[in-house]
């Protein structure tokens, strides 16, 4: 598995390499006591993409690099803020197989080539505390860029990088800038060298993500809708290498990721055009279906562990920990299997083309040009009223499993409606987030609830495993127990909390 690294860096307009007078004292920042000059390394790097730059139009880099003390493979990966993560492997002819996978959801399977060229004569210099320790460097690049796809164009050119050490404290970056800026030495706009040797060279100019904050003021419904459902392509292809490296939480993410978007498509249809967005949403489905089993596996392990963690010992009889451990190992594996062969999968990257498709081409409808806060409110609306039903539904519907059934139709329900006040926020302001908040107080409760209808399934065949090999089954069906009293205090709490998300006053503020 490729080594992970994160780097926290800034770039900078550098007037020369040769004469350094215009470079500022950095022990006039506070915690910074020396400045070594740690010589000049000479780099060699080849930068692989699609003919198309998917990579850098999704600010990621893959090149093959040789010289200084990191020689080898290196894919980066945008972070938040000014920090990416960078993922090495040995040198070697061909690109490494696991780098190219955790790439994918960007190049979905088209051909990584070389595209661009970059020798860099590197001036480095490390910055220290007064204890010696080293919190980061500052070096001068001269670069000469070489197009390796439009003929023997070349640009030049000559920047300052400053680039944290792991384990400095990224204020520290905040009070180089301000010293660098004040000394008169500008700030570079671009996101990396690759992306300035595209351009420079004539390869071709990355189309950068839109990064839309979620209070824009939006003049079409079509806009509000689009800005919604990039952010959420964005974050599944975003999430697609954490998935591959098992890293926490990723899996959650990208099936909430693939609900969002499934919702959004369906709840505003009177946006995009159904024909186009129905075939995704199935497949959208299917792919949420194939992560799901590994997170609910991880919810429903939670719960399990818990419950018999929360349990006195002198009521824990039997083998309970070393059958959960073996159940635990065994689902886990299958789950992770499903998890894994659904992402190498053509249907997966077919997938990934039809999401393309939809960002760049987009099946607008005639309401997409219209007004927003109309659209965005009979949207809502719509999906509460849905909610409202199936509420009502689970309510009338006697104790037991038609209940249960009715009430998991219900949190399905909430879902929906609360993902689609999301796109609406920027247009309907207040009233579309308080129902976001009071709806999710109702996915809440009625989450609870499935989760322990799913976990009085799997403890009942457990109770079962146990008596077949002749163990105790009494905590089995003390945790049955509990489970069950826990899914009627649900059901008790329900009415209460959806009386909170069910006021007379939501359509009159909403405008309807």
């Amino acid at each position: 598995m490729a080594q992970s690294i994160r780097e926290t860096e800034r770039k900078y307009e550098a007037p020369a390499a040769d004469d350094t007078s215009w470079l500022p004292d950095l022990t006039d920042v506070d915690g910074i006591a020396s400045v070594v000059d740690r010589g000049t390394d000479d780099l060699d790097a080849v930068y692989y993409d699609t003919v198309d730059l998917r990579l850098a139009d999704t600010s990621a880099t893959l090149r093959r690099r040789t010289g200084g003390s990191d020689a080898g493979w290196h894919l980066k990966l945008p972070l938040p803020g000014d920090s990416r993560e960078e993922l090495r492997a040995p040198l070697s002819d061909t690109v490494p197989g696991d780098l190219r996978d955790l790439a994918v959801s960007r190049t979905r399977g088209a051909e990584l080539r070389p595209v661009v060229r970059l020798r860099t004569e590197r001036h480095r210099r490390e910055f220290a505390d007064a204890e010696g320790t080293v919190l980061g460097e500052l070096s001068i690049d001269a670069v000469e860029a070489e197009s390796l796809l439009a003929g023997e164009t070349r640009a030049s050119w000559t920047e300052l990088e400053v680039e944290l050490g792991e384990d400095a404290d990224p204020e520290l970056l905040g009070a180089v800038d301000k010293v660098l800026r004040e000394a008169g030495v500008e700030r570079l706009p671009g996101p990396s060298k690759l992306a300035r040797a595209l351009e420079e060279t004539k390869v071709g100019t990355p189309r950068l993500p839109d990064a839309r904050a979620e209070d824009v003021v939006a003049d079409s419904a079509g806009e509000l809708v689009l800005g919604y459902v990039e952010k959420q392509v964005r974050a599944l292809v975003e999430l697609d290498p954490a998935v591959r490296r098992n890293l926490p939480d990723s899996v959650h993410r990208m099936r909430v990721a693939c609900r969002r978007l499934r919702s959004v498509l369906r709840s505003y249809r009177s946006v995009l055009d159904r024909a186009a967005t129905d075939p995704v949403r199935d497949e959208l489905q299917w792919l949420a279906g194939e992560l799901g089993a590994e997170r609910d596996h991880e919810v429903l392990q939670e719960r399990l562990d818990a419950g018999v963690g929360a349990l006195p010992r002198e009521l824990v009889l039997g083998p309970v920990t070393a059958r959960l451990q073996a159940w635990h190992v065994t689902k886990s594996s299958e789950a992770r299997s499903r998890t894994q062969d659904a992402l190498a999968s053509p249907r997966y990257l077919a997938l990934l083309d039809s999401l393309a498709g939809l960002v760049t081409r987009p099946p607008l409808r005639r309401k997409a040009a219209w007004k927003p806060k109309g659209v965005m409110a009979e949207a809502v609306l719509k999906e509460y009223d849905r909610l409202a039903g199936r509420v009502e539904v689970a309510l009338e519907t006697p104790p037991g499993a038609d209940r249960d059934a009715a009430l998991h139709q219900g949190r399905k329900a909430a879902k929906k409606a609360r993902y689609a006040t999301e796109p609406a926020r920027a247009s309907l302001g207040k009233p579309a987030k308080r129902l976001g908040k009071r709806v999710k107080g109702v996915q809440k409760v009625l989450g609870d609830h499935q989760d322990s209808v799913v976990a009085r399934t799997e403890l009942r065949r457990m109770a079962v495993a146990a008596e077949t090999s002749g163990e105790a089954s009494f905590t089995w069906g003390l945790l049955y127990g509990r489970e069950q009293a826990a899914a009627g205090e649900r059901q008790r709490e329900l009415p209460h909390v959806w009386a909170r998300a069910s006021k007379p006053a939501l359509r009159k503020a909403l405008g309807h």
